[in-house]
């Protein structure tokens, strides 16, 4: 394996990107998860978000954003990360669950605290305006 499949929820409020930590880690991560086999994007994101924010996520508003990839987070060098992103409403209340310790809302001051491929789709937010400095 070359590189780990994730999906993930780019979820954007006054300027601010939400983000997760889960125990025992020392960086932020965008919500979402790793594909179970056989599992569509969609099936994939629904099931990782309800898992770990309690939401249930809009199928209907579903839309691509984009796909990043860049080294894997506290693995070795050459394993890569490829994070197919996609915007979403959502119905619930928004908490952290599962492995889930803290939820937060960042801006680009606090790309050097995110893991590199979420560096990579900060600064992507921030040439489309969309997440405040």
């Amino acid at each position: 394996m070359t590189s780990i499949d994730k999906i993930a929820w780019l979820y954007l409020a006054d300027g601010q990107l939400l983000s997760t930590r889960s125990y025992g880690k020392d960086r932020y991560y965008i919500p979402g998860g790793k594909r179970e086999a056989g599992e569509t994007d969609e099936q994939t994101l629904r099931r990782e978000i309800r898992e770990e924010l309690t939401v249930d996520l809009d199928p209907a508003s579903l839309r691509y954003v984009g796909t990043f990839e860049a080294q894997a987070h506290g693995h070795p060098t050459g394993l890569l990360v490829r994070m197919t992103c996609y915007y979403a409403h959502y119905q619930g209340i928004l908490q952290p669950a599962a492995e889930i310790e803290e939820m937060v809302w960042l801006t680009y001051r606090h790309r050097p605290e995110v893991s590199p491929v979420d560096q990579l789709i900060f600064d992507w937010l921030r040439n489309q305006q969309l997440l405040a400095d």
